[in-house]
């Protein structure tokens, strides 16, 4: 069966720090394990990995949901009786927005797209070891969309960089209408380039209301 794959049409948006939002993240900062925490990290600690968007909002949806009200408050407003008109908001320092930039780039390659039924039937067979090993009774579209562990989707990436590809797309977790990619070094990039955050950006406004946060 044919691995199911993608080739990025246009451009490509990442959310990074200052100076440079395609600045991949220093070595020194990866953790005990070798990656960064993330979730296509390379096991093995030998290849860094570049988190994009199709879209700019898809940037400030995935960054800012850290942010969002706690979802026991949520569920303890829903309890009380009568109309609930008040919504919690979570917050967001206004210095969020100067420590950041947004990158635009033309991205090259062709990428795994692991959520497809060829590759979850892939992974099912080659990584049913180390599932079992990490207590999981069955690898389907649910384990690897599941946030935790991450070394499960680490591990699939590390499978799709052996097999020559530039990265992994995969849709968003805060809706599937939001397109990811995961570019592995050397990042095939074309024409990157930086920009200022502005409270003002329609998209940035746009994830604020979404995730019910407020701007301090």
């Amino acid at each position: 069966m044919e691995l199911e794959t993608h080739r990025p049409e246009g451009h490509v948006f990442r959310l990074g720090r200052r100076p440079d939002a395609w600045q991949p993240p220093d070595w020194f900062l990866a953790q005990s394990d070798g990656t960064f925490g993330n979730r296509f990290d390379d096991p093995d600690g030998y290849y860094r990995v570049l988190y994009a968007s199709s879209q700019r909002l898809a940037c400030y949806i995935e960054t800012l949901a850290r942010f969002r009200p706690d979802l026991s408050l949520l569920a303890e407003l829903d309890e009380i009786e009568g109309d609930n008109d008040f919504l919690p908001l979570g917050t967001l320092p206004r210095e969020w927005l100067a420590g950041r930039m947004m990158g635009k780039a033309t991205l090259n390659g062709i990428f795994a797209d692991i959520y497809a039924a060829a590759w979850v039937a892939l992974l099912r067979r080659t990584l049913a070891a180390e599932a079992l090993r990490l207590g999981i009774r069955d690898i389907d579209l649910s384990t690897l969309e599941t946030a935790e562990p991450r070394r499960l989707t680490q591990l699939a990436s590390r499978q799709a960089y052996r097999m020559n590809f530039a990265g992994v797309f995969y849709r968003s977790r805060h809706g599937h209408s939001l397109e990811n990619w995961a570019i592995f070094e050397p990042f095939p990039l074309e024409n990157p380039e930086s920009e200022n955050l502005s409270k003002d950006d329609p998209d940035f406004l746009e994830a604020l209301r979404i995730h019910g946060i407020r701007l301090t």
